[in-house]
């Protein structure tokens, strides 16, 4: 360590100063997209374990379906407690132990012998998984400078994506040679990527320097700081509409979007994981323009763009019929419904102070990926009475209410953290 808390040769590469992207920024990013990455890698093969865990352990259908519910509940937790502890311990060293927590729970998961033993390794993995979000997010905002967060963080978002890709590459041919079981064996690898990461990438200086700059950050019970006055209880409040809408639109889409075209549009199986794959690409694509918009014209303007055309291309899907229509559709639907994701974690390291930043990143997202876990369930419920072609039209107005709730969220564009 420098004299000044920096970790060696790093000080120069502090965000404050800087202009562009700095070699430890980038590292930085690259841990927390592949942390991130991991989760949404977990997240996936359980769902392409189900069948084979439905038909190995007699489960129900709807014992089944609890497993992802039992998982988000876990996260719910993780973010809480290892949002605190990051804010306490540093960002680089509970990211590791998150990822190492949620590997060993997975690989555990192969052992399970019935339901509530599954469900109890779910549960516990969970609690690792709702650790990388908002850790991921402080770090790779802290590590950048104002003019380059929000594209920091919308790589970060990237790297979810690319997890689900490649559990979605990988799962079918594991599962073929080795069942289901394997699948989760393979779950304990990201452990080894925790390690390398803890081992190459040093503190986030931002942190280093709130801990030099005495203890005040342990004075206060870091939960506080989330309603530490009137204007702040506001910035929650919109924080958890929003993190909530963005979450029950992803896992509302992602659900049943291959049900809806094999129901609603006749397309074969093969034909629907291409539609489907169409979408989660336009969800990137939105992810990365995004970033650029957000550091370009603003946060406020930004959002309410992606939160309309949301709106709209939801609407918009849900009234197509022709396959080529709803491919480009979905392009644009995913583009816009999920291009927000990696604006949260800008917008949010923005409006918490360093002491409290992962912890209010953490508990506000992983509260709304809470919330956004009934969607699959909702949505079932509604389509059941009206069809899914109503169930996914009304889920379009749900990014109405995050429009209004952005009316609570100064901007903040530029500004350097506290």
């Amino acid at each position: 360590m420098s004299a000044e808390g920096m970790p060696e040769g790093l000080v120069d590469d502090a965000p404050s100063t800087a202009t562009g992207w700095t070699r430890y920024g980038r590292g930085a990013v690259l841990a927390a997209a592949v942390g991130y990455g991991l989760d949404g890698f977990d997240l996936l093969i359980l769902s392409f374990a189900l069948g084979g865990i439905i038909s190995s352990l007699g489960l129900s259908d709807p014992q089944a379906g609890s497993l992802t519910t039992v998982t988000l509940l876990g996260a719910v937790l993780g973010g809480i407690v290892f949002g605190i502890l990051s804010d306490r311990y540093g960002r680089v060293r509970m990211l590791t132990y998150s990822v190492i927590f949620f590997a060993v729970f997975t690989g555990l998961s192969a052992l399970a012998q019935g339901y509530y033993d599954l469900a109890a390794y779910r549960f516990v993995a969970g609690i690792g998984i709702g650790g990388e979000f908002g850790i991921g997010m402080t770090l790779a905002a802290e590590a950048t400078s104002a003019r380059l967060r929000a594209r920091a963080t919308s790589w970060v978002g990237i790297g979810f994506q690319c997890g689900v890709l490649a559990a979605a590459l990988v799962s079918a041919p594991i599962i073929a040679v080795f069942g289901w079981r394997g699948l989760f064996v393979v779950g304990v690898l990201p452990a080894v990527a925790a390690i390398i990461i803890r081992k190459q990438l040093p503190e986030s200086p931002t942190f280093l320097q709130r801990q030099q700059d005495g203890p005040v950050g342990r004075q206060r019970l870091r939960l506080s700081y989330l309603v530490a006055d009137r204007a702040t209880v506001g910035y929650t409040v919109a924080m958890i509409i929003l993190t909530s809408v963005q979450n029950f639109g992803y896992f509302g889409i992602i659900s049943w979007l291959p049900t809806y075209l094999a129901k609603n549009v006749g397309l074969d199986l093969t034909s629907s994981a291409l539609w489907t794959a169409v979408t989660v690409l336009g969800m990137m694509t939105g992810i990365i323009t995004f970033g650029q918009l957000a550091d370009r014209v603003g946060r406020r303007p930004t959002f309410r763009i992606f939160q309309l055309g949301a709106a709209a291309s939801v609407l918009i899907y849900s009234q197509l019929h022709d396959p080529t229509a709803i491919l480009i559709g979905g392009f644009v639907m995913g583009l816009f419904a999920n291009g927000m994701l990696g604006g949260y974690g800008a917008l949010m390291a923005e409006l918490y102070p360093t002491r409290a930043r992962a912890t209010a990143q953490n508990v506000l997202f992983n509260v709304g990926r809470g919330i956004g876990g009934f969607a699959p369930f909702l949505i079932a419920l509604v389509a059941s009475a009206n069809g899914f072609g109503f169930a996914l039209a009304l889920l379009s107005s749900i990014y109405v209410l995050a429009f209004l709730a952005m009316f609570l969220i100064p901007e903040r564009k530029g500004t350097e953290l506290t």
